[in-house]
């Protein structure tokens, strides 16, 4: 039986081997669960985030996280005015007023939902080298956090629906 850290490796190592492809709701059943963390830090995480963003920008999108992938593993990238984020097992803390948006997302083409989501997150998670961050985000970067950690968690803009 393997280790749950070989399992990632090998998981982000198998990804990286072949050219992405989005995972389409409902059709994908990945999408609706729980990512798993990432327990290895190396170049493949590195390869694969890079890989993750320029797919992202070919596909017209603000953020990418990795179950739109086909990847169950706790990896999102965001980019918003010409900065890019990386982050890996990131976690959110949530504590100000709460503004609504209508938001689109790459695995449900066409399709975009008014979502109410809060103004500021405090964000802590891990570069693609392990390293600790943590950092405030505010406005559309935020709700890109909270939108992208939503699919680390099984959770996608149509159950925001009323």
């Amino acid at each position: 039986m393997k280790a749950a850290s070989d399992e990632n490796k090998d998981d982000i190592s198998r990804i990286i081997k072949n050219p992405l492809r989005l995972e389409i709701y409902p059709d994908s059943q990945i999408l609706r669960k729980v990512a798993c963390p990432v327990e290895i830090f190396g170049n493949e995480v590195q390869i694969l985030a890079n890989m993750m963003l320029e797919f992202m920008r070919r596909n017209n999108g603000v953020g990418l996280a990795a179950p739109q992938i086909g990847l169950s593993r706790r990896i999102i990238v965001i980019e918003l005015d010409n900065q890019s984020h990386c982050m890996v097992n990131p976690e959110i803390s949530l504590a100000s007023d709460w503004d609504i948006m209508e938001e689109g997302c790459l695995s449900l083409p066409g399709k975009t939902v008014k979502v109410k989501r809060q103004k500021v997150a405090q964000i802590q998670g891990q570069d693609v080298t392990g390293k600790i961050q943590s950092f405030v985000a505010t406005g559309l970067l935020a709700r890109a956090f909270q939108h992208e950690i939503d699919h680390l968690n099984g959770v996608l803009i149509c159950d925001y629906e009323t």
